[in-house]
């Protein structure tokens, strides 16, 4: 079966060159083949063996295939195996398993081509923590069995609350003792434990048990529940007032720590014989947002919040309390200091106490005009007194009443910023300052104005005072009131005009007076007019005061132009913010007739409040989640809804990334839809649950690939704000089995998620309500009479069965029968079936019957016949 093809020198061959002979080998049979081939150079022989194998396959493939380590995410991951081939000829592979933790293996058999590779998917599901170490049999032509081992480490996402300082796992966190009003931050660190990014948010519990909201814990329960007043308003404060988490969402890598900062700022309520101390115990949880496994149940088809709390959830307990600030003056609050003159000073020594038996205080003194404190800040340790020194130094006449404004300085939160903390004034106290400053008597001389004429004058000319206060005597000037009488005016000058000045007694005609030239000076008694001289180097010309008057003008005119600018800018900001739906522009008081209130409306407006609450800058609380979800509608729909963003308000919704904070608002599931037990070639339903608390439309794109959810509909909704909808998920399979796949979806085309859907696949079935039947005779019937009983026939399926009964026959004959005969069985239901004995004398007393069902199982009936004989 070789074949040598050569031409033999018939020269030697020179230094350089080359022979060439081939060797062909054509096998006839299915065996392996040897044989030599001579060589002979000059006196050298060379044996060359010769080997002949017939194409075969080469197949391998790996040992081990590692999933690492995954998180329990109800996720169905997958990974190949290799099969590759390194042989001439195909080959062939089948794999066994007899295991029941691996999904899937597809496929199970094949043939390699040469020199290709096969992969063979492996399915695994990550719905429990375990570890998974499975082996599977590859069988590969020409080779013994290989082991395959499929490794795999599944884990709890797991959040942890950790200490700052010491790292430890942290349950509880007290805050200790807080002003009002003030503020006390304590840092910690939220860990990831585990392999996946998890997006995580912060979630008070408001309505936990055990929790406190403002109660003394030192006071008896009798004490507490008197006072219910003080117990209603607690019911209706916004715990997220009280604890800050700074922040309140975010991203955490694999086995990341991030640093949280609680605040804990304590608000004191307006009820009267309030404890000064008041204590507060509330339940933070850190919870995985979008994570829907243990926050939902079903029963049947209705969805409800679970109380279960998620191994993803880490739950911190917070504890303080909150004591108002007790300072006292002494004396105080009202001081009232001496009399005293201009220029004298006044002191008052006050004591100041700290009545707080845990807290110190910082106070600071506003400044206040005429009066002065010593010192004007500092620090007073609990349960301490300082000492302060109040003056009174005036500078002007008069009786003082004013408010002194005692700021106590503590660290609080920012009004704008409510996660910046700033040393600030969160306390006042008020206290009233009452002085009263005199003024010394003094006689005041009078000077007469020489003749230089004010620019204010009165009509006997000015006295200038040489100092400060009233003088007890008159003044020794002799004042004639002559613009009020006429005795001594002259003839011709008593019709002028009434509105003239006039002049000092001291007057001359030739003393310069740089007065104004539209004004007139007449003497007192003759009312003569006055020489008015004109100095022409000092005064101004005409042109000058006509160019003062208009430069007067341009400046009174640009600053009446400034005012009319502004207040059109006000006016036209003013139409902006009552041009809107809301206000319609109606003046108050215009006949409209206010509206009655009822108390149900206030119900309304608080829940509208608790809804409107919930953005980004406010932390989420259960309470807050309750009445969201209660905003929703009660009836969930499942048409309506539309496929795609249509409106211009959707499509700005659906377009929007969403933060953790407002993925925890969305609730899909439930995460794991189980259908149970099911029958082959049956339609299930279950519902999958869509709860949008969100104020913004969200949009629901499913991806269903999976051949036995093929019916599902519909894939896309565009769900409205604060809505419930459902979509119903159809299972349909013609194989028995365990069923165990997944399904993602995607919020708002950025937001992935999945579902898992697990049925047991099983053919139908039939149970009987007893194996054996024994028939008694009827009391007053004859001997003669037939036997009567009846058998029930269930059906535990979610499908209708078709059952047959078929006669085990013997040699015997026979007696009894069973109607009916044949049959269905609706789903879930039960059948009556009699069964009659037939007495003969040849009857057999006892028989056998198989209840048959169709492409299901088969029981077995034994009927006895108990015969009396009398």
């Amino acid at each position: 079966q070789f074949k040598l093809i050569v031409e033999n020198p018939e020269k030697p061959v020179a230094p350089g060159l080359q022979v060439k002979a081939f060797v062909e080998y054509y096998p006839e049979t299915e065996e392996d083949l040897q044989d030599s081939l001579l060589l002979l150079v000059d006196e050298d022989r060379v044996y060359i063996p010769l080997l002949g194998a017939i194409s075969c396959c080469y197949l391998e493939t790996e040992s081990v295939v590692n999933f690492g380590t995954v998180s329990a995410s109800s996720k169905i991951i997958s990974k190949e195996i290799s099969i590759a081939n390194h042989g001439s000829s195909s080959g062939t592979f089948k794999i066994s398993y007899d295991g029941d933790v691996l999904l899937n293996v597809e496929p199970a058999s094949g043939v390699v081509e040469p020199g290709s590779v096969k992969a063979v998917k492996v399915d695994i599901c990550t719905d429990v923590p375990r570890t998974i170490s499975e082996v599977i049999k590859v069988e590969m032509e020409g080779r013994s069995c290989t082991e395959v081992w499929i490794k795999a480490v599944v884990v709890e996402q797991v959040l942890k609350v950790l200490g700052a300082s010491s790292g430890n796992v942290l349950e509880c966190i007290n805050f200790g003792s807080v002003y009002f009003g003030s503020s006390k931050t304590k840092e910690i660190y939220l860990y990831n434990e585990g392999p996946e990014c998890t997006d995580w948010v912060a979630v008070l519990e408001d309505n936990a048990v055990g929790g406190e909201m403002g109660t003394d814990l030192q006071k008896s329960a009798d004490a507490v529940l008197q006072d219910l007043s003080f117990i209603n308003k607690t019911r209706d404060l916004d715990a997220s007032t009280l604890i800050r988490c700074i922040p309140d969402q975010g991203t955490l890598l694999p086995y990341e720590k991030s640093t949280v900062t609680l605040c804990f700022s304590p608000v004191a309520f307006a009820v009267t014989d309030l404890s000064p101390k008041q204590d507060y115990v509330l339940f933070l949880r850190f919870e995985a947002a979008g994570s829907k496994d243990g926050c939902l149940q079903t029963t049947g088809d209705v969805i409800t919040p679970s109380t279960s709390i998620h191994p993803c959830h880490a739950e911190l307990a917070l504890a303080g309390s909150a004591l108002p600030v007790m300072l006292s003056f002494n004396p105080g609050p009202v001081i009232e200091f001496m009399d005293c003159f201009l220029g004298a000073q006044t002191q008052v020594l006050c004591t100041l106490k700290n009545e707080s038996e845990s807290l110190p205080v910082k106070f600071s003194f506003r400044k206040t005009a005429h009066f002065n404190i010593s010192p004007e800040k500092g620090k007073i340790k609990s349960n301490s007194t300082k000492d302060l020194i109040f003056s009174f130094s005036p500078h002007q006449i008069g009786t003082f009443e004013v408010k002194q404004i005692v700021d106590i300085i503590g660290r609080g939160l920012e009004k704008n910023n409510l996660q910046v903390l700033k040393t600030k004034s969160f306390h006042q106290i008020h206290l009233s300052f009452i002085g009263v400053c005199k003024s010394k008597p003094k006689n005041v001389l009078f000077r007469i104005n020489p003749g230089i004429t004010p620019m204010i004058s009165n009509a006997t000319g000015c006295f200038v005072a040489d100092g400060t206060g009233q003088g007890t005597d008159i003044a020794p000037v002799a004042i004639l009131k002559s613009t009020k009488t006429q005795i001594h005016t002259h003839q011709i000058n008593r019709n002028c005009k009434g509105d003239a000045l006039i002049a000092f007694p001291n007057d001359r005609s030739t003393s310069i007076r740089p007065s104004e030239r539209n004004k007139k000076y007449r003497t007192i008694f003759t009312k003569t007019e006055r020489y008015n001289y004109i100095d022409p180097e000092f005064s101004y010309t005409d042109y000058e005061r006509q160019s003062k008057e208009v430069h007067k003008k341009y400046y009174a005119d640009f600053i009446s132009s400034l005012r009319q600018h502004r207040l059109q800018k006000d006016a036209t900001r003013q139409f902006y913010i009552y041009n809107n739906s809301v206000s319609i522009g109606l003046k108050p008081a215009e006949g409209l007739m206010s509206p009655k209130i009822s108390v149900t409306d206030f119900h309304k407006e608080k829940l509208q409040f608790k809804m409107c609450s919930l953005d980004e800058n406010c932390l989420l609380t259960s309470q807050k989640l309750t009445a969201s979800a209660s905003k929703s509608s009660v009836k969930e729909i499942c048409s309506g809804f539309t496929s795609m963003p249509s409106s211009t308000q959707e499509k700005e919704d659906c377009s929007l990334t969403l933060t953790p904070k407002q993925l925890h608002q969305i609730l899909i599931g439930p995460s794991t839809i189980d259908f149970g037990d099911v029958c082959v070639d049956s339609t299930n339903a279950r519902k999958l649950h869509i709860i949008n608390n969100l104020l913004v439309h969200i949009w629901i794109q499913i991806e269903i690939e999976i051949e036995e959810l093929q019916q599902t509909s519909p894939l896309c909704q565009v769900v409205p704000p604060l809505t419930k909808a459902y979509v119903p998920v159809i299972f349909e399979t013609s194989m028995c089995g365990m069923f165990k796949k997944s399904f993602p979806y995607t919020i708002n085309n950025k937001h992935p998620g999945h579902v898992l859907v697990v049925a047991n696949v099983v053919p139908v079935e039939l149970q009987l309500s007893a194996r054996e039947l024994i028939l008694n005779p009827i009391p007053g019937y004859l001997a003669e009479a037939e036997f009567r009983t009846t058998v029930r026939v269930y059906n535990p399926r979610n499908r209708s069965a078709e059952f047959t009964w078929k006669r085990i026959h013997t040699d015997k004959g026979t007696a009894f029968s069973i109607q009916p005969v044949e049959g269905f069985v609706e789903p879930y239901s039960e059948l009556a079936c009699e069964v009659v004995w037939h007495p003969g004398f040849s009857s057999p007393e006892a028989e056998e019957f198989n209840l048959c069902v169709r492409e299901g199982n088969r029981t077995n009936l034994k009927c006895f016949a108990k015969v009396t004989l009398h």
